[in-house]
């Protein structure tokens, strides 16, 4: 899946929990959860989502790690990108 793939994934599974979010409004490099005010059960049913939909397995001891939309993208495309 390319970049473009990944963040529509994003930002659909984003706007399942939170419909008000604008994609467009986010900050990259900034904490995702602070802007668009998700508690940790949103949270967490939108880094489920994001399992489902890309059939990634995000462990929960990885969580901390997707704190911005740059850091989440890196790791998505690291778990997607085919292995040699």
């Amino acid at each position: 899946m390319n970049e473009q793939g990944i963040r529509d994934v994003i930002f659909g599974t984003l706007r399942a929990i939170a419909p008000e979010v604008d994609p467009a409004a986010l900050v990259p490099d900034q904490p995702l959860r602070d802007q668009v005010d998700l508690d940790s059960m949103d949270w967490l049913n939108f880094l489920v989502g994001l399992h489902q939909a890309l059939k990634v397995d995000i462990p929960e001891s990885d969580y901390r790690k997707l704190y911005t939309l740059d850091h989440l993208m890196a790791y998505l495309r690291d778990r997607l990108s085919p292995r040699a």
